[in-house]
């Protein structure tokens, strides 16, 4: 079993910066990728950036330039960084992993708890 562990949500100002991390931990033999997502109240759960073992990175386009996700692989960690944030960024951030437990072993997504983010004056 995997756990993911965000945090750095919280209310900053439009035009403000926030980072976001996650830390896997547990039964992990190797993260295929990690990722972000964000839901806004009454909407469904969107794609906000991924990576991949390649290194290899992907963005929704509404925060393309502003975001950027990395990933410290020594330490089974993903970050967030929010920059020029919008209102429209409000949301619940969800931590996303894939990961299998052993060699052999197949591959499970998790979820991280979330972490809430307010763009607000």
């Amino acid at each position: 079993q995997v756990q993911l562990v965000e945090s750095g949500g919280g209310l900053v100002q439009p035009g403000g910066s926030l980072r976001l991390s996650c830390a896997a931990s547990g039964s992990i033999f190797r993260i295929a990728s990690m990722g972000w997502y964000r839901q806004a109240p009454g909407k469904q759960r969107d794609l906000v950036a991924h990576t991949g073992t390649d290194g290899r990175t992907n963005y929704a386009d509404s925060v393309k330039g502003r975001f950027t996700i990395s990933r410290d692989s020594s330490k089974n960690t993903v970050y967030l960084q929010m920059t020029s944030l919008k209102p429209e960024d409000t949301a619940v951030y969800y931590c996303n992993a894939v990961a299998s437990a052993t060699y052999s072993g197949s591959y499970v997504e998790y979820w991280g708890q979330g972490a809430v983010v307010i763009v607000s004056s």
